[in-house]
Formats: C-alpha cells, structure tokens, sequence
C-alpha cells in the first residue's frame, strides 16, 4: 500500500513491525520478518533515508519508527509536490506539442505501428489516455488488440470511462469469449454483438483511432488515425454498426442476446417519472422498485434508443413515441 510512496514490500513490512512493537534491534527484526540480519539492516537503513526510523539514543542498537502521521504525511506532501511539477511539464509540452502540430504534414496524420508489441503498447495507450469513451468493434480473430480483455480497459473503465463495444457473433463462441464478455458487463460496459463487424477498430474519445491491419505478413500493423475528418468517418462507422446490433445482457443463465424489441410498461412508467424531473430514488420509491433496478433500467433504455446520456434520451424517446408529447 506504500509503494506509491517509493517504499517496496520489505521496507514497508519493516515499518509495520517496528509500528506494531515501538522498538526492535536488528536480529528481533530480522526473525520477525524471517529475513537474514543484512537484509533486515538494509531495510531500517533505507527507512532512516526515507524519515520513517531512526536508531534510539536511549537504548543503542534499538530501532523505533517514526510516527505515522507526520512521517507518512511528509512522505505524500513530497509526492504531492512531484506529481505537480509533472502535470505542469505535460502540460507544457503538450502545448509545445500543440504549437508545433498546428498544421501537421499529411504523414503526421496518420501513424503506422508495426510488430506485436508496438501495437499492443499503442492500444495500452490509447485506454488509459482516454478520459470519457471507448468504442470498439472488435472481430472473431482478434491478433493482437482484443476489446473485451485488456487490464487497461479494467483501469480506465474503474475511472469512469465509458466502454460500448460491438463484437462478432463469433466471439461468443471463442474459448475465452463468454468469461471476457461477463466481466465486460459486470463493470456495466454496454456490449452488442452482430453476425459481422466490417473491421477492427478503436476509438479513444474523439482524439484518436486505432485500426488494426488484416495481412498476411508476419508482423502485425495498425494505424493510429489522429485527423480530425478521418476520425468522424471511423467514428460513424462504429455508430452505424452499434445502430444494427442487439445489445448483450447479463442474467441468471450467463450471457444473452436481448431483443431490441422496445420497453416494457415498467420501463416507460420510469421513463415518464423521470422527464418529469423525479430523480432516481424518487421513481424507485414511487414505483416500490429498488433502486438499482431504476437505474438498470434506464440503462437498457439508453441501449435500446442507441444513446449514452439522460439528455439524448429524453430526446429519442418523444421521437420514437415511448412517451406522449403534451
């Protein structure tokens, strides 16, 4: 847990003991944490280096810690201060960055990544970059970037970022496939599948794509597409599949294919309680549903309309006739 704070797994065992007892020589240390007496000894040095110990003037030989609130405080102050100056050299050399690529050349536009792990980086980064959307389509024979498993995707969706994916029937029946895709809708990522998606893609927000090239080479490639109007184009190609697709739902019996056959009448009951200003705990109680249930609901709803915000909800449901215009 201190990692973050530049301490590794023995120094911080090291600190939780002398914590946990107030004082200990270096061969008490060292048995209670079963390591060899230099190593124990290493590992009370380096925590002098870092403020959390230091040797008793009272009782020579005898180790005691620091007191956690001061010194662990300091340590994050420290910390604290660092990440500030590396927000402020990003963002001084994304505004370089920016001031030079004004009007980038052609070949700038477009990137092409070569070899396995230069892809797989790529699509690393293009995950933990994004701060509001992915969207993927993603075929039965992914060769290096999948959009269903990928500890990135874990990462950015546990920070809020959006996921809606479309996959090839196929996938459903790949080894993997079911697990992957449970786990996807279990951190409440909008997946549809379709009989065929026209190809590979990723898009990060509206900043960047990443299209994986089909070839017979035996280096994998892709292209990061950073133009403006070449990304709307992959950006409507993804909304035109996820327009055409049924979404995928989790339930008792795993996962399943939900017809997009429109809302039932308790989906329009909270349809027509909300755009009447009632916040979700108020239409659950209203309804006697439980809360989350509302809030699944509203979900679906979104999937059916194709939509990812309350607002164009609201919108696609006067136009589709869910509710009645006044």
């Amino acid at each position: 847990m201190l990692t973050a704070l530049g301490l590794d797994e023995w120094d911080e065992s090291a600190y939780r003991a002398l914590v946990s007892v107030g004082a200990a020589d270096v061969p008490g240390l060292a048995q209670r944490l079963t390591l060899a007496e230099p190593d124990a000894e290493r590992a009370l040095r380096r925590l002098e280096r870092h403020g959390l110990a230091a040797q008793s003037s009272g009782r020579p030989g005898r180790w005691v810690a620091a007191p956690p609130g001061v010194a662990l405080g300091a340590l994050l102050t420290q910390q604290r201060h660092q990440l500030e100056q590396a927000e402020l050299a990003a963002a001084l050399l994304a505004e370089e960055y920016r001031a030079t690529a004004a009007e980038p050349a052609v070949h700038d536009l477009v990137e092409v990544v070569t070899g396995a792990p230069a892809v797989a980086q790529r699509f690393l980064q293009l995950q933990l970059g994004a701060s509001d959307e992915v969207r993927a389509l993603v075929t039965g024979n992914p060769v290096v970037v999948s959009g269903t498993e990928n500890d990135a995707e874990e990462q950015a969706a546990g920070r809020g970022v959006r996921y809606r994916v479309v996959v090839e029937r196929s996938v459903l029946d790949l080894p993997h496939g079911i697990t992957e895709l449970t786990a996807a809708l279990g951190r409440d990522e909008q997946v549809r599948v379709v009989d065929r998606v026209p190809t590979r893609l990723v898009v990060a927000d509206r900043a960047l794509a990443l299209v994986p090239l089909t070839s017979h080479r035996s280096e994998p490639a892709a292209l990061v597409v950073h133009a403006d109007g070449l990304l709307e184009l992959l950006s409507e190609l993804f909304e035109s599949v996820w327009r055409t697709a049924l979404p995928l739902r989790l339930g008792a019996s795993g996962v399943a294919e939900e017809p997009a056959d429109g809302p039932d009448a308790t989906d329009l009951e909270v349809l027509s309680l909300l755009l009447a200003g009632m916040t979700d705990a108020s239409v659950a109680k209203q309804l006697d549903l439980g809360l989350r249930t509302v809030q699944r609901r509203v979900k679906r709803l979104m999937g059916l309309a194709g939509v990812t915000t309350r607002l164009q909800l609201g919108w696609h449901a006067y136009e589709r006739g869910w509710v009645a215009r006044d």
